[in-house]
């Protein structure tokens, strides 16, 4: 493709390096920003600069914050003694959404894959058996996505924690096998969490 600017030039290119998006469809998004006013092109650009120099991640649980510990492992109001251990943020987020959870969260960051290179050490693990160790914690639910990356890494876990006094739970197979916690809805998310099960209790 040809650019009448290597200015725009470079935008599109480094558009299109964001997931789900083509050449032509960062083109048409650099064309857009380009036609609005500059006063709102400057405030995405204000808005990118700060997420990258300033948003933290909480040194308790690894979700986004902007604060060195989040809002929800510092209220006072939430069940500090369950932990809901996910992949990602956008799993937080998910469950969050349902206003049902009152405990708190570790995101892993991932989850084990060898086949895409991933192990524990890449993973917030040992943060959490640290938790373990320090924090009284009386239940940790894995609330992990049901492929065999996430049951492999809900078992690893396992073999980590059980030699703590902790009692050990999975979410309700309300999901469907390989789905995704973030595109669940809310009231089969909210089921799979209340009908959680005793992890000891399954086979695999």
């Amino acid at each position: 493709m040809n650019y009448p600017s290597k200015i725009l030039e470079r935008a599109v290119e480094e558009m299109a390096n964001l997931p789900g998006i083509g050449k032509r469809t960062a083109l048409r998004l650099v064309l857009h920003m380009l036609n609005r006013p500059k006063s709102q092109t400057a405030a995405l650009s204000e808005a990118l600069s700060k997420l990258v120099e300033d948003v933290k991640f909480c040194k308790k649980c690894h979700t986004i914050s902007d604060l060195d510990i989040c809002e929800i492992c510092s209220n006072p109001l939430r069940d500090q003694t369950l932990v809901c251990v996910v992949e990602d943020v956008r799993d937080v987020m998910a469950i969050e959404n349902t206003g049902q959870f009152k405990g708190t969260y570790h995101v892993l960051g991932g989850k084990i894959s060898p086949m895409e290179g991933v192990g524990p050490t890449q993973l917030n693990v040992s943060s959490l058996v640290q938790r373990a160790k320090n924090d009284e914690i009386k239940e940790i639910i894995f609330a992990l996505s049901s492929t065999m990356e996430g049951d492999t890494t809900v078992f690893y876990l396992f073999r980590q924690l059980k030699e703590y006094n902790i009692e050990f739970s999975t979410i309700a197979r309300g999901l469907g096998v390989g789905d995704e916690l973030e595109y669940a809805d809310e009231a089969t998310l909210v089921r799979s969490i209340q009908y959680r099960v005793p992890y000891s209790d399954q086979k695999f």
